[in-house]
């Protein structure tokens, strides 16, 4: 059963504001929670399960503590959800830490992603870069937060493996000597004409702006994928599945 302060403190967990100094974040969904309990950079703080879903995952929970499982009704589970349609599991996980960077200077491709804002798009960008075996992620500090519990779901669990953090673009840049970087913009080189690549930066910009100037005009390498129709974009997560499976090695 729910008490008054649990409830307030996952409710409180839904602004970043609250998220970030305790260091955790929300899952929802017998899917993604199921996923995430198997990952070893998320250590589970406290799991709310209606009396269904614990029996049917019993043996899978047999070694959390009792502390860290509370049984609650469907009622109490539509206080504390983010869902529209709660779904029988929530779950609060301390956000990933992961030893050692995953793109090691010299070798890899990672994404760079400039002011991206939907969480949606940017949860489904590390789904992305995860089914493609990149391991690294970079946010300028203005894009949206990979802990909104919009862009945990739309991450589809890859959140626990694929490493995710904030910095400045071009500092990221300058760190990284060595590795080509590609802009992916208007008026670039076709990526169907390029051969893969087994290392570098790609560089995703904001959905209806694309990669600010400053960024852009730093950066030597622009590709795009050319248009045949006549839409005016593409969404910032289909961009990046297409560049990814026409240029990852």
């Amino acid at each position: 059963m729910l008490v008054k302060s649990q409830v307030k403190y996952i409710q409180s967990l839904g602004q970043k504001k609250f998220r970030d100094p305790e260091g955790v974040f929300v899952a929802e969904g017998p899917k993604l929670v199921s996923e995430l309990l198997m990952s070893p950079h998320l250590p589970l703080v406290t799991l709310y399960a209606v009396k269904d879903w614990l029996e049917i995952n019993r043996e899978r929970l047999a070694t959390l503590s009792s502390h860290q499982i509370v049984e609650v009704r469907n009622s109490e589970l539509e206080r504390i959800s983010f869902l529209a349609t709660p779904n029988q599991v929530l779950a609060v996980f301390r956000q990933p830490s992961f030893t050692g960077l995953p793109l090691k200077q010299g070798s890899g491709i990672s994404l760079l992603l400039d002011n991206i804002q939907d969480p949606g798009n940017l949860g489904t960008i590390v789904r992305i870069a995860d089914w493609f075996g990149l391991r690294c992620v970079v946010c300028s500090p203005d894009s949206a937060d990979v802990f909104n519990a919009k862009a945990v779901q739309s991450t589809m669990g890859s959140i626990g493996r694929v490493q995710v953090s904030y910095e400045d673009p071009a500092a990221y840049i300058d760190r990284q000597k060595g590795l080509p970087v590609y802009a992916t913009a208007l008026g670039g080189t076709s990526i169907y004409t390029m051969e893969r690549i087994s290392r570098g930066i790609i560089v995703i910009g904001n959905e209806s702006k694309g990669i600010r100037e400053s960024l852009l005009s730093r950066i030597p390498h622009h590709i795009t994928i050319p248009r045949i129709g006549e839409a005016e974009s593409l969404n910032a997560a289909v961009a990046t599945g297409i560049v990814l499976s026409h240029l990852a090695l």
